[in-house]
């Protein structure tokens, strides 16, 4: 049964620019349902331009603590407790949280607030479960953050996933308990006005956008770009993303040395990755890491482009294989390269595959069919008016 329209909506997130780009049009669509958002986030300080933008779209923003990345006990207490603070001050009646401690301590203190609607969204599972072998620390991540999902999720109204690999996995460790709902979902959509399709460029051109993470496949990626290089002089290979923290981070020695010999352009972090996308024919993520769904390949997808990704969880959902682009084995340089070479061998393939890759989009991905069914699943009714 569908929810009368008001009440009170929180949503959690461990990145507070993911508040707008990954999930403005769901806040918006909430807001024009007539529910009072509430976002919550780390780093969102009074000056802070995704604040501003947030309260622009009508929502009140709250700055939490929250270690995004960090796995200290004191720590994720203080992000507990702060929670269950916030939580009895504003009284919401739906709690959302997505990205791992969201949902682990988001739900937790929901229930512990007493919140009468509870929800979460697993948006990928990322490093302590990445398809490699495991380290000691890895390893002892992975058990932690699984026993945390476990206590936490049984306190979950409804669980969803971004793909079914996610789904079938925390079912087969007892994440999920047999009694909470849980629902599949198609990412987090994509704004296809936003992403408009553009001819792709007349030069041969090789996009990847990611954070420099070996498990994005960055390395394999620039392995490739060398054996192709030397075969097809004209072609070019492009790297948008920033450095990260994370202990899988490309070393910037590596980086800087495949710029100097002349085989990558590294174009920085971009906030707008249109012109980017605009400048490519094939967008390229041979990820081994545990996606939800990539938005950047949903990006892709929305601009035309095809796309070459690896047969993985969170990445397979996106490409027919030989449709709207190609399929490769995590990990495998021989293999990516031949799907890359396809393109240059035969390059009226970017448009053909490229004109697949946009209907995709249009029929699976649209923001707006992804944020109906979220909104259905949670007992509303989708607003078709509501915009950021």
């Amino acid at each position: 049964m569908n929810q009368e329209p008001g009440g009170t909506f929180l949503i959690i997130a461990g990145s507070p620019v993911s508040l707008v780009s990954f999930r403005g049009h769901l806040i918006a669509e909430l807001i024009a349902l007539g529910l009072t958002v509430h976002a919550a986030g780390p780093n969102l300080p009074p000056d802070s331009p995704v604040r501003a933008e947030l309260e622009r779209m009508g929502a009140r923003v709250h700055e939490v603590f929250l270690n995004r990345t960090g796995i200290s006990p004191l720590d994720d207490l203080r992000t507990l407790f702060g929670l269950v603070g916030l939580m009895r001050r504003i009284r919401p009646d739906y709690v959302l949280g997505y990205t791992i401690k969201p949902v682990i301590f988001g739900t937790l203190s929901a229930f512990l607030a007493g919140c009468p609607h509870r929800f979460a969204l697993i948006t990928g599972l990322g490093y302590a479960f990445s398809d490699h072998e495991l380290g000691h620390r890895q390893r002892l991540i992975g058990g932690l953050v699984t026993g945390l999902y476990r206590q936490s999720l049984r306190f979950a109204h409804k669980v969803f996933f971004q793909n079914p690999d996610d789904q079938a996995l925390f079912r087969r460790l007892g994440v999920l308990n047999g009694t909470t709902p849980s629902v599949v979902v198609n990412g987090s959509g994509v704004d296809v006005d936003h992403y408009a399709p553009r001819a792709p460029a007349g030069r041969p051109t090789f996009l990847l956008i990611a954070r420099l993470l070996i498990d994005k496949g960055v390395r394999e990626y620039a392995e490739a770009a060398y054996r192709l290089k030397a075969e097809f002089p004209e072609a070019h290979f492009m790297l948008v993303g920033m450095l990260d923290s994370n202990p899988r981070s490309i070393p910037p020695a590596e980086l800087a040395r495949w710029e100097a010999d002349g085989v990558i352009s590294y174009l920085g972090a971009m906030s707008d990755v249109r012109e980017a996308l605009g400048a490519a024919s094939v967008f390229v993520l041979p990820s081994f890491y545990r996606e939800g769904v990539p938005r950047t390949i949903l990006e892709a997808l929305a601009m035309g482009r095809p796309v070459i990704t690896t047969d993985t969880p969170g990445c397979r959902e996106t490409v027919a294989d030989g449709v709207n682009g190609y399929l490769v084995p995590p990990r495998d340089v021989d293999r990516l390269a031949a799907a890359m070479r396809r393109f240059l061998e035969r390059p009226e393939l970017a448009i053909s595959m490229g004109e697949r890759a946009r209907q995709a989009a249009l029929t699976k991905y649209d923001v707006r069919q992804v944020n109906a069914v979220m909104l259905k699943e949670m007992g509303f009714s989708c607003s078709s008016d509501a915009s950021m």
